[in-house]
């Protein structure tokens, strides 16, 4: 399992990935997020499945820009493409993965801004190579272990949030799937895009870089509790004065 997770907000994107991979009883740190230069522009590419069907279909990916110097006016192409390539590997793969006792499968995130994008983009696209577009109504995606950290999210994460804001919440949706999950883990891979930029910015976080923030979440959790009304508890528990 893992845990990529991507958001669109107004002001841009921030994509958060955790580097833990599991393989049968080998555990291991790998990264899962990449950024791709076409031309002057820059996307990111996030990826949840079998590393083997990644690592092929990335590899392929950066080849057809480089080979065919592939300028996309639009992300959406970008998009089509890779999605392109993961049914190349597909057509080359399945058959022999499936034999193996692996099932073909991989999702992945492709976010940034090209030339002729008003704005910038994110993009989920399905092992079958197809995609959709996560905008307004949807705001973020979680390809992995979503369980635990889409509350926050939906409770607080509009379009019209700030791009700090996003970030601040992405973190802490991993900071709860961390906490409750043995598959998912530190360090993690930060990417912001910021609108009309055209540049993705990247950043690895330790444990030790984030453990005071995870420790002031918690605090702050505890002091929510213990501010909510209890006189809906009376008839359940007695509501004794605390001790001074």
């Amino acid at each position: 399992m893992t845990f990529c997770l991507g958001i669109k907000v107004k002001e841009g994107l921030v994509a958060i990935a955790d580097t833990r991979i599991t393989a049968g009883n080998e555990v291991y740190s790998n990264k899962k997020i990449s950024i791709h230069e076409v031309q002057k522009h820059s996307l990111f590419i996030m990826t949840a499945g079998l590393r083997s069907v990644r690592d092929k279909a990335v590899t392929y990916f950066n080849q057809a820009i480089e080979k065919e110097e592939a300028s996309y006016d639009f992300m959406f192409e970008a998009a089509t493409a890779f999605g392109n390539m993961l049914k190349k590997v597909a057509s080359e793969d399945r058959d022999s993965l499936e034999k193996e006792g692996y099932h073909f499968n991989l999702h992945a995130l492709v976010g940034g801004q090209m030339c002729q994008d008003k704005e910038h983009k994110l993009f989920l696209i399905f092992p079958e190579g197809n995609w959709i577009e996560i905008n307004e109504g949807l705001k973020y995606q979680i390809i992995g272990n979503s369980n635990y950290g889409k509350p926050l999210l939906n409770r607080n994460l509009t379009a019209e949030t700030s791009l700090k804001d996003a970030l601040k919440m992405g973190f802490l949706s991993f900071d709860a799937t961390q906490v409750s999950s043995n598959d998912v883990d530190y360090p993690i891979d930060v990417v912001v895009y910021e609108k009309n930029s055209f540049h993705a910015k990247e950043i690895r976080l330790s444990k030790e870089d984030m453990q005071n923030i995870s420790d002031d979440w918690n605090i702050a959790l505890r002091k929510s509790l213990e501010g909510i009304d209890e006189k809906w508890m009376e008839n359940l528990i007695s509501l004794s004065p605390k001790p001074a």
